[in-house]
């Protein structure tokens, strides 16, 4: 059964991960720049696939690990984005379900196949990630329900769907239901959104007020902005957004809401295993936080929490008891 009483629906690319280990020669064998995301096509994709050792599988996609985060936190979620009728569709489709998501998306049965992300990960725990996008690009505007969007607290976009002019469309719509029906829509920023070409576009919509709550790590910020220090990042974007989320990895992370800023320390890991999700959960932590009604410092702090969690082992998915861990 379906809720229309949720905390969050996210909207993002619906990618099967892909995530095997690998040495800095292998990056450099195969021209791939480490800690980048490049997008793929599917030849591309399959060629460095043959090339991977052995791997690990699982369901993906910014915001889709995001809800399977704040739905491990206690929230009620669900997640929309496009897959194909194959057997990757299945697998995202199963995973999702299985976090008690909801995921109703019906898949398309032509086309691309379900998209993969090549997620490389050296011994430093650094990501190398290659998106081949496939069916995740081909989300329709007309795919949106609007009553699931309105009934939600916060709509949660990903970056990566506002380059492509369809799934942007989609998530166009998205913004102006969500503003109609009086809800918060945050976005997650993505290295991605920042290239020429891209950028321009989100910039508009930041700047036309579409925009409430926006993630994003610092180096993403300066790449948007093109400023070349943080403070003038944040004073830039703060005109526009009434709530900037900035994470710094080891430095921490900080807020600047309603003209106060906010920081707050990194938490400890032991050991650093993989980043793959870093920033996905500790927009997770943060958003379960502020749907519980705890103050901003709080919300830095739970996404630092889950953040911690997801980067002391493999996968982009918690593995711990976040709802333990993190105590709303």
């Amino acid at each position: 059964m379906t809720s229309r009483n949720l905390d969050i629906v996210a909207i993002g690319d619906a990618l099967v991960d892909v995530i095997a280990t690998c040495d800095d020669a292998f990056l450099d064998r195969h021209g791939l720049p480490k800690g980048s995301m490049q997008l793929l096509e599917p030849a591309a994709a399959d060629a460095l696939y043959d090339a991977m050792g052995s791997a690990r599988e699982m369901s993906g996609g910014s915001a889709a690990n995001s809800m399977a985060g704040a739905s491990a936190m206690g929230l009620s979620t669900a997640f929309v984005g496009q897959v194909a009728d194959d057997q990757l569709g299945q697998i995202f489709a199963h995973d999702m379900r299985a976090l008690r998501v909801q995921f109703d998306t019906p898949p398309v049965s032509d086309g691309l196949p379900t998209g993969r992300c090549l997620i490389l990960v050296t011994p430093d725990a650094q990501r190398t990630m290659n998106t081949c996008p496939g069916a995740s690009h081909q989300l329709r505007a007309d795919a949106l329900d609007e009553d699931l969007l309105a009934s939600a607290r916060i709509i949660m976009l990903e970056g990566y769907l506002f380059g492509p002019e369809q799934p942007r469309r989609a998530m166009e719509r998205a913004i102006a239901i969500a503003h109609r029906a009086e809800r918060e829509v945050a976005l997650t920023l993505s290295e991605s959104v920042c290239l020429p070409g891209r950028k321009e576009n989100f910039i508009g919509t930041v700047e036309s007020g579409g925009i409430d709550l926006l993630f994003a790590n610092e180096d993403e910020v300066l790449q948007l902005t093109g400023r070349g220090d943080l403070d003038g990042a944040i004073g830039e974007l703060a005109r526009s957004v009434p709530t900037l989320v900035i994470t710094r990895g080891p430095a921490g992370a900080l807020a600047f809401e309603r003209g106060v800023r906010t920081d707050v320390p990194a938490m400890a890991v032991q050991k650093v295993i993989d980043t793959t999700g870093a920033g996905d959960l500790f927009a997770a932590g943060f958003l379960a936080a502020r749907c519980k009604g705890r103050g901003i410092e709080r919300q830095l702090m739970t996404g630092g929490i889950a953040a911690a969690e997801v980067i002391s082992h493999f996968g982009a998915r918690p593995v711990a008891d976040l709802k333990e861990l993190v105590k709303l």
